[in-house]
């Protein structure tokens, strides 16, 4: 133990401690703007600087570690006017126009300086740049509201695995950009998200559609459809400050209809849909081992798709072709309203509420047109674009009362709601699977084994005596990983899971954001919840469910369920990763 005094109160931490996680320990918060643990700990910004006593300069405290009879103050004012000299020189090259900014109120850089009371002007010269961007593509970097703290770098390359990101020039003129003067529409990018939840600005963000959604609302010819993801419930309230209990679906819900929705539907559904496709899928490769190769991979996560394709083209053949959740209920959506209450496709619009940007594109994807050859969905939301609907209508959720999804697309079964957490669709997959095989549920939690934060977990699942060996891995760096060792024959799986974000949708690009926190494992754990506390923990149980295969679909793999469920990948036109051109 080393034994130091922070602003006069005495602190006592292991030896290796830094002089940051020691203050924050005794309660004494050191500000910060490009700290990352474990990923961007590079003591770039300088606002983390404390003094120390007897030593004649100022050190960052995320970089240096506790010294016994350490005398270190964090506000000193030698430490406020280096502070405020630092920030005025980041805020020289960076367009302040917060009014406009969808950071504005949730942004470290403009914390910071209100709290360090910048508020009469910069005493040094601007000199912001601005780079041109493609305006249409699924995410949108913002070179002039850029401190290059190096965040999206390193969260790109150590957590990804994709290396998008890299910083350019030097000097005044350094600046980020995409890698090897690619542009983000020409570049691997898989549109995961993880650079924007981490920007400690509002230089990064996704495209804003939400005008196209307003459009549709007012347009009277348009019946506009939303539908919710799974991971969505879990988070939706942060923005609101609301609780779990306070940001119920039902209040979201009624949020949606507020906003002029005709219909809300669950996408937890579509979830649903995606295991009866999927199970009978997965057993019939198991079945036909010859004809397929192993493992099949799950094909919800449209970045793990965009980082197949770019990164192993010659194992896209192993992917499952049920597409993902929000696409089945789009497609099913409007080709059931053109059979069933004979009205025109073309006119429903479907807007998909989702945690993840790579939905943007995987809904502009050409195979994704199956129901009356427009795009099934027509508009992907973010969470965060949603909420800011709702701010803009003056939608104040915690005043709102309860209402239900809509039928007939409006039940769904706990297993379409873990869909939102890494090892979920895996789980809810092996429990049809299990009832498909043996003509009995298994104990809804026998698969526990596959829960859990850990980037990559096996486990052994026994089926009537067969023996399944499944993985389930998140975030792409993990992924990179384990398909190395598939094909160097380290490992040999039947069925894996593939998440882009760590943690699964719970911790996607598109949620709330809170800077240097991570909410994963919090919405993951309420989503095991509803689960628990559902009436119905089986996909193939939901009664919404077996009615839409009985009088509709007829069966899983059905030729309507091929039709409208199903996809052969081949519409995705993805550049290929730079590394496998130098192979």
């Amino acid at each position: 133990m080393v034994n130091l005094t922070i602003d006069n109160t005495p602190v006592s931490c292991m030896e290796g401690t830094t002089i940051m996680d020691a203050a924050a320990a005794a309660g004494i918060s050191i500000p910060h703007l490009c700290f990352l643990r474990g990923i961007n700990e590079i003591a770039a910004c300088r606002m983390c600087t404390v003094e120390i006593e007897g030593t004649e300069r100022l050190v960052p405290a995320c970089d240096n570690v506790v010294q016994e009879g350490m005398d270190v103050h964090t506000n000193s004012p030698r430490v406020r006017e280096a502070r405020r000299i630092n920030a005025e020189l980041i805020m020289s090259q960076h367009n302040g126009n917060c009014i406009s900014c969808v950071r504005s109120g949730n942004c470290s850089l403009q914390t910071l300086c209100n709290d360090l009371n910048i508020h009469d002007g910069n005493p040094f010269t601007p000199d912001i740049s601005a780079r041109r961007w493609n305006m249409k593509a699924p995410l949108i970097h913002d070179a002039s509201k850029c401190i290059k703290c190096m965040r999206c770098v390193n969260v790109c390359s150590k957590i990804q695995d994709m290396h998008i990101w890299d910083l350019e020039g030097s000097g005044g003129h350094a600046h980020i950009n995409v890698t090897l003067g690619r542009t983000i529409t020409d570049a691997d990018c898989t549109y995961c998200g993880q650079c924007i939840i981490n920007c400690s600005t509002g230089a990064l963000r996704e495209r804003d559609d939400t005008e196209d959604v307003y459009s549709a609302l007012a347009d009277p010819s348009k019946i506009v459809v939303a539908q919710v993801a799974p991971a969505v419930r879990a988070g939706w309230g942060e923005d609101f400050g609301l609780n779990n209990s306070e940001a119920s679906e039902g209040r979201l819900v009624t949020a949606l209809k507020k906003l002029g929705f005709d219909y809300v539907f669950d996408t937890n559904m579509g979830a649903d849909m995606t295991i009866m496709e999927e199970a009978a899928e997965f057993l019939q490769r198991m079945q036909n081992p010859d004809h397929y190769e192993k493992p099949m991979f799950t094909s919800c996560c449209p970045g793990w798709i965009r980082f197949i394709k770019s990164q192993y083209p010659d194992m896209v053949p192993q992917l499952s072709t049920a597409k993902s959740p929000h696409q089945m209920m789009a497609a099913t959506v409007k080709a059931w309203f053109r059979d069933e209450k004979g009205i025109d496709p073309h006119s429903i619009y479907m807007v998909s509420i989702m945690p993840c940007l790579a939905k943007k594109a995987e809904s502009a994807e050409p195979n994704q047109n199956d129901a009356c050859g427009d795009p099934d969905v027509n508009t992907v939301l973010t969470v965060r674009e949603m909420n800011r609907m709702f701010r803009s209508d003056h939608i104040r959720p915690v005043l709102l009362s309860e209402s239900e999804f809509d039928d007939p697309f409006g039940f769904a079964s706990g297993a379409g709601k873990i869909f939102g957490v890494t090892g979920g669709v895996m789980e809810a997959a092996l429990r049809t699977a299990y009832h498909s095989v043996t003509g009995k549920n298994p104990d809804p939690d026998a698969f526990q084994n596959v829960r859990g934060m850990d980037g990559w977990k096996e486990a052994v699942i026994d089926i009537s005596g067969a023996k399944i060996k499944t993985a389930v891995v998140s975030g792409l760096a993990n992924t990179r990983r384990l398909i190395e060792a598939l094909r160097l024959g380290r490992v040999r799986y039947d069925f894996v899971e593939v998440m882009a974000c760590p943690g699964g949708c719970s911790g996607g690009g598109g949620m709330p954001i809170h800077d240097g926190w991570s909410m994963t494992d919090t919405r993951g754990s309420q989503l095991y919840k509803l689960d628990k506390n559902s009436d119905i923990r089986f996909s193939h149980e939901n009664p919404a469910v077996i009615k839409l295969y009985s009088e509709y679909f007829g069966a899983p793999l059905s030729e309507k369920a091929e039709e409208l469920l199903h996809t052969d990948h081949d519409g995705w036109e993805m550049p290929l990763n730079p590394r496998l051109c130098e192979r």
